[in-house]
């Protein structure tokens, strides 16, 4: 009789620069792949799966990322079993825990909330070493203007023209708990320049650029491309403002994961 597939909830962190994404493609490096060619290594010969509870882009790091891993034999020694797994990733990936979970947990439905802080500067271009942690934005920003328009986003709107297009699939009405823009005191270096700042955005679940089209806009606000009213017209039931512009994906980095366990 097969044993039941037991599952294991695991949280990562790790520095997206070098990675195309999370998710696993052919001929490219991502953080998918990272993991699952450890895992193939420290447990060989034993069958396993990984699901993960949403998709980074390319150059997009994280701070608190989980993944659920399944197994059909047990884990006899937690805590040996993420010393291994340390050791064998790349330095640029570290898991930092490991828990037994029941089966009943969906780990993309149940996503209690996320937070996603976007990193950014502007004016003199950066320290070299700043490439993998804050996007630079050439020229001037009004970032009081940005700070007021970044309020705007908070509450449950259709956020259909900040993600790409897909026929109609994707559930466009989102809920954002809280969406502020201040300074950054989240990540700090040496070669960090003297002002950086940072967009929070917390809500339950993001589609695929929201957060990255959603910082696009309050640049092109601050670069008065864009207006207040355009930002406000973007919300609408049904927008009559294209927006294109992402943001580099190397400022991202999601920050917290909860889920209803």
């Amino acid at each position: 009789m097969r044993q039941a597939t037991l599952s294991y909830l695991i949280r990562t962190q790790y520095l997206g620069f070098r990675y195309s994404g999370w998710q696993i493609q052919p001929g490219q490096r991502t953080v998918e792949g990272m993991l699952s060619k450890t895992l193939k290594f420290i447990l060989p010969g034993e069958p396993f799966k990984i699901l993960a509870a949403g998709r980074t882009d390319a150059k997009v790091s994280a701070l608190d990322m989980a993944f659920e891993l399944f197994l059909d034999a047990a884990l006899e020694n937690m805590p040996n079993f993420l010393e291994l797994f340390n050791l064998n990733l790349p330095p640029d990936i570290r898991v930092l825990s490991i828990a037994p979970i029941s089966q009943k947990l969906n780990i993309i439905k149940d996503a209690k909330t996320k937070e996603y802080v976007y990193l950014f500067s502007y004016g003199e271009k950066n320290h070299p070493f700043c490439a993998p942690f804050l996007a630079h934005i050439h020229g001037n920003l009004d970032i009081s203007v940005m700070k007021e328009a970044a309020r705007l986003f908070e509450g449950i709107h259709n956020f259909s023209a900040y993600t790409v297009k897909d026929r109609g699939k994707t559930q466009t009405t989102r809920s954002i708990t809280s969406c502020m823009l201040k300074r950054n005191t989240l990540l700090s270096a040496n070669f960090f320049p003297k002002k950086s700042y940072a967009l929070h955005v917390e809500g339950a679940g993001f589609m695929r650029y929201q957060v990255r089209m959603m910082m696009g806009a309050l640049i092109q606000l601050g670069k008065a491309e864009l207006t207040l009213s355009d930002i406000e017209a973007s919300l609408q039931e049904q927008p009559n403002i294209q927006l294109t512009y992402i943001a580099p994906g190397s400022g991202l980095v999601l920050n917290r994961s909860e889920f209803s366990i």
